[in-house]
């Protein structure tokens, strides 16, 4: 059998871009990571993504793919090893109807209170609410996915990282330790894990880093 090729085409700070490097680091699948010079966007990356024009893309075999969550679930159905989503049917469902929720609800709102001048706090208050929602899917178990990392934890993985950034910027509340102990406990264990830490940026770049889009974001809302 021929090698097979995999590359993925990414950006250090992206969170999605930071999903499908956990996806394949768990699945133990070798790839070619490159990086992309954002906002300066590739001749690569369009030939790859035309339709959207952004990262992350996975190339399988020179087959490209968009999407961060369309590429775990390609990952899961190509490579069988260490399974990332439930064998179940009814189970996958409910991961998957979580992993909506949280973009659709949590990040979408978290990204409302880092953007919207003046209505940070409103922002945030349904930022918790949500996530306080999102946190009964652990239902006392270590990981979303049971007892080792699966789909969900994958996806929703980077919140972690992505609260601490928004609540030090822009001075608000988002994981909140007494009123929401499952997720926090979560989110430490999780990031703790050595090859989902191994991908984290460090934390100065990426707070000055997003301190210079919170800028942009802010500006532009004015």
């Amino acid at each position: 059998m021929a090698e097979e090729s995999v590359k993925l085409l990414g950006y250090w700070a992206s969170p999605f871009a930071l999903r499908v490097h956990w996806a394949l680091k768990l699945k133990g699948i070798l790839y070619e990571y490159i990086e992309e010079e954002l906002p300066n966007k590739s001749t690569l990356l369009l030939r790859y993504n035309p339709v959207h024009k952004k990262i992350p893309v996975l190339v399988h075999n020179n087959k490209p793919l968009a999407e961060s969550l369309l590429i775990i679930e390609y990952i899961d159905e190509v490579w069988k090893q260490n399974p990332l989503l439930p064998e179940d049917p009814y189970e996958r469902a409910k991961a998957r109807f979580w992993v909506k929720f949280f973009d659709e609800k949590c990040a979408s709102e978290i990204m409302a209170a880092f953007s919207s001048k003046g209505k940070e706090q409103e922002k945030a208050a349904i930022a918790r609410e949500n996530l306080k929602t999102l946190e009964s899917a652990l239902q006392g178990k270590p990981f979303f996915g049971g007892e080792t990392i699966g789909f969900l934890d994958i996806a929703v993985g980077w919140i972690g990282i992505w609260a601490r950034i928004v609540e030090e910027i822009v001075d608000v509340n988002l994981i909140d330790a007494e009123t929401m102990p499952l997720l926090t406990d979560w989110s430490k264990k999780f990031l703790e894990v050595p090859i989902i830490k191994a991908f984290i940026p460090p934390w100065d770049k990426l707070l000055e880093h997003n301190k210079g889009f919170h800028k942009i974001l802010t500006v532009a809302s004015t």
